[in-house]
């Protein structure tokens, strides 16, 4: 059966015929955090190796128009750039001044204003690209979704009387000693639906009471609890027979939101 939410949580949902793709890029940190890891590696990569080369590119420009390529060897000629011999070193310097290495054997000079000029661009630059593409990784590396590995559903739900009430019930668990605080839980039924009126919904969504009204929504996730839908007259399976319910194809999606202590 094709399932709306997979049983690791993922949407089994794919956008088709999208036309105003240019909202992506107006924000394009949350669109690189949501790119797979081999997307966001290969723009991490190129992030920091096309500007070592921009800026070492700009570097050789400068030792060429100043002739400072032509005095190589010249002890009484002072270059931009001690030590820059050719597009290679340029490029190594960029490297030093992007990541502030400071190896010592290539230095800039302060007979140079236009380099001073581009040693600032290029240090203000690299702070810029080191934040957003440092932060960008961290937000990808600490989004949750290893953590709901170990939240620990049951494979089945039941359908069975409790205190004289018939009720569907599943069990939750964490099985790490971190707890989560602040836990919620929610349920959603996903069900084809027709309306009075004939329209047809395909993917209709309707709340499944969990104890909203009683605050029993609101977990203390030490050990596993039972979660717990009492089947009365505002509930979607009122009207239900249990043969019905074995040939109705319906999926309940659970939604439980925390934040580690």
């Amino acid at each position: 059966r094709q399932r709306y939410v997979e049983k690791d949580g993922k949407c089994n949902v794919q956008h088709g015929n999208v036309r105003e793709t240019y909202r992506y890029l107006t924000d394009i940190f949350t669109t690189l955090v949501d790119l797979k890891w081999r997307f966001s590696l290969l723009i991490f990569i190129l992030a920091y190796a096309l500007t070592w080369l921009f800026f070492g590119l700009i570097w050789w420009v400068i030792a060429y128009s100043r002739g400072d390529l032509e005095h190589l060897g010249d002890h009484s000629w002072t270059p931009c750039v001690n030590n820059l011999n050719g597009f290679v070193s340029a490029f190594l310097f960029s490297i030093e001044t992007e990541t502030t290495i400071g190896y010592g054997h290539r230095v800039i000079t302060d007979t140079c204003p236009e380099g001073i000029v581009l040693l600032l661009l290029q240090a203000i630059l690299g702070s810029m690209v080191n934040a957003f593409m440092v932060g960008c990784m961290f937000v990808k590396i600490s989004q949750p979704n290893k953590r709901a590995e170990t939240l620990v559903f049951s494979s089945h739900a039941v359908v069975s009387l409790r205190d004289d009430r018939l009720c569907l019930m599943f069990r939750v668990g964490d099985l790490r000693d971190s707890h989560i605080v602040e836990a919620s839980i929610r349920a959603k039924l996903i069900q084809s639906k027709q309306t009075q009126e004939g329209e047809f919904i395909p993917l209709d969504q309707t709340d499944l009471s969990v104890g909203f009204e009683t605050g029993d929504d609101r977990l203390f996730l030490v050990s596993p609890l039972i979660i717990s839908h009492e089947i009365d007259e505002r509930s979607p399976f009122w009207d239900v027979s249990r043969g019905q319910l074995e040939r109705d194809d319906f999926e309940i999606v659970v939604i439980l939101e925390g934040m580690v202590e």
